[in-house]
C-alpha cells in the first residue's frame, strides 16, 4: 500500500520566490526516485506565501529514503530561516478505501 502526504509549507513573503525555487529544483529528481509516484508541489493560487506539496510513495521507505537524499537535506536547511512555521505533513488517505 503506498504512503501518501500533503504538505504544507509556509514561508516567509520576502523568502517565497527563493523556496519555490529550492523545491523546484529537486523535482526531477525527487521524481526520478524508485519510489517516487507523485510529486506535485504547487504555490497558493491566492497570493499567500504558501507552498502545497502531495506526494505519493511506493510505502513509507520509500518517503524516508527521500529526505534521506542531500537535494532533500539542503533543502530542508534553507528552509531553516524561510519558514513561517513548521511545514504541516498530513498522511492521506484514497477516497476508495
Amino acid at each position: 500500500m503506498s504512503y501518501t502526504v500533503f504538505a504544507t509549507i509556509r514561508v516567509k513573503s520576502e523568502h517565497m520566490e527563493a523556496a519555490c525555487q529550492a523545491v523546484a529544483a529537486i523535482v526531477p529528481m525527487t521524481r526520478g526516485e524508485d519510489g517516487c509516484i507523485a510529486f506535485e508541489p504547487r504555490r497558493a493560487a491566492d497570493g499567500s506565501s504558501t507552498i502545497m506539496i502531495f506526494e505519493e510513495w511506493a510505502d513509507r521507505d520509500a518517503f524516508d529514503f527521500h529526505h534521506a537524499q542531500e537535494y532533500t537535506k539542503d533543502v530542508f536547511a534553507r528552509y531553516e530561516n524561510w519558514l513561517a512555521g513548521a511545514p504541516e505533513l498530513v498522511e492521506v488517505k484514497s477516497l476508495e478505501g
